[in-house]
C-alpha cells in the first residue's frame, strides 16, 4: 500500500543550519555549525560551513532554522536546496 499524496523521499546528504543572508534571489546562504571532540585533548572543536541553498519561494528570512538536501548543482556554487524551515527567527512576521 503506497501513499500518493506522500513527499517523495530525499536521497543524499541533509544537514540543519540557520539563514545568514537572503539578499540573493532564489538563494539564501545557511551557516551549519558542527561540534566534535578532539581525539586527543577531549576539547570540544566546533566548526562552521557556509552553503548557498536555493530557496524558490524566497520564503526564508535571516534567523530562520532550515533544513538543506544535496541537489544536483544549480551554478557555480550552489548545490544545496532548502526542504523546510524547522524553526522561524523570533520577531521575522512570517507565520507558519
Amino acid at each position: 500500500m503506497s501513499d500518493d499524496n506522500a513527499a517523495p523521499a530525499i536521497k543524499g546528504r541533509q544537514e540543519v543550519g540557520v539563514v545568514t543572508s537572503d539578499k540573493m534571489d532564489q538563494t539564501v546562504v545557511v551557516t551549519v555549525e558542527r561540534s566534535w571532540a578532539h581525539p586527543l585533548y577531549k576539547k570540544v572543536v566546533r566548526s562552521r560551513t557556509k552553503f548557498m541553498a536555493h530557496d524558490a519561494d524566497n520564503d526564508c528570512n535571516v534567523g530562520d532554522r532550515v533544513r538543506l538536501a544535496e541537489c544536483r548543482p544549480m551554478s557555480a556554487r550552489k548545490r544545496w536546496r532548502v526542504v523546510e524551515v524547522v524553526q522561524r527567527a523570533p520577531g521575522s512576521g512570517a507565520s507558519e
